[in-house]
């Protein structure tokens, strides 16, 4: 059973999926949708922008959302190419990721994708400014005792991204943030701030979720065609009947991917593709899975190195 998993914020950089678009010039279709509903050349976003325009929120959740989607469309193509089939049972995405993978299994259209991420990107950056926040990685601790220590902080701060056994991602305000991290240097785990605008997947965000829930709402989404696997509840999701209101839960709950990967080995699944810039998730499955396939295809060499997994 293979299930396709796509990045998250945070994976970006400068010239993703360049080469990809040159070797696959179908692929220019995804930026020329793209472009139109940002309103912006997202060509020039994704290949030209330094790294610090890249990484604002308004430009990195659409820029990686396209890439993820050239990678996968890369993929079939050199599948047919080489009279193979790419074949796979379910899709996952890491917070933004989830974008990709609601494209991906069929519950939206690619101009609806981009609306709906234009709205999320608007919104999410319009409440960091509302409200300061961070986020830090915690690294080698269990999650639960982050989830506790937070709990017990006198500032804001919560556990927000379950990513590994032995990390876990936290979010508050700076105060909040300053306050645990002090504790987990005591308790020798190791600390690593995140260079990201604001305190994403938490109650700080409820700006953010309100605002995007006013777009959402007007978009029309079908039943998935593969499996689809929720951030929000860290298994299958299997009611789809107001995603509206669940993608907006979504922004401002925490990511359970370990529990998501957990129920995926358990139904059968045995290889893990991440496409989309970075190996994040590749590494995420590597960490938390034992007897699997992970591999990522972010660029003509990875994908190239992926033709095993075709049938």
């Amino acid at each position: 059973m293979t299930i396709s998993l796509f990045s998250g914020q945070g994976s970006q950089y400068p010239g993703m999926g360049k080469d990809i678009l040159e070797a696959y010039p179908h692929t220019k279709e995804l930026y020329t949708i793209a472009s139109d509903i940002m309103g912006k050349d997202m060509m020039k976003v994704c290949f030209d922008s330094a790294p610090e325009e890249l990484s604002q929120t308004i430009n990195a959740q659409p820029a990686i959302l396209l890439t993820s989607l050239v990678c996968i469309s890369a993929a079939f193509a050199r599948a047919s190419q080489t009279g193979k089939q790419f074949v796979f049972d379910g899709v996952a995405g890491h917070s933004l990721g989830e974008y990709a993978a609601l494209t991906i299994s069929g519950m939206v259209s690619l101009e609806d994708v981009f609306t709906l991420i234009k709205a999320r990107a608007e919104a999410m950056e319009a409440a960091t400014r509302e409200q300061k926040g961070g986020m830090a990685a915690i690294m080698k601790i269990a999650p639960e005792t982050v989830a506790e220590v937070c709990e017990k902080a006198n500032n804001y701060v919560a556990a927000v991204n379950y990513n590994s056994p032995v990390q876990t991602v936290i979010a508050g305000t700076p105060e909040g943030i300053a306050e645990v991290s002090e504790i987990f240097a005591e308790m020798k785990a190791r600390v690593v701030p995140l260079n990201v605008a604001g305190a994403f997947h938490s109650k700080l965000m409820q700006s953010a979720a309100d605002r995007f829930y006013e777009t959402a709402k007007g978009i029309t989404f079908l039943k998935p065609n593969k499996k689809y696997y929720s951030n929000v509840t860290g298994g299958e999701l299997t009611d789809f009947s107001d995603m509206a209101s669940l993608l907006a839960k979504h922004i401002v709950s925490p990511v359970r991917f370990t529990s998501e990967l957990a129920q995926m080995q358990a139904s059968g699944a045995d290889t893990f593709l991440e496409f989309g810039p970075g190996k994040t998730l590749t590494g995420l499955v590597k960490k938390t899975l034992s007897g699997v396939t992970a591999m990522n295809i972010e660029n003509m060499e990875t994908l190239e190195k992926a033709d095993v997994i075709y049938g």
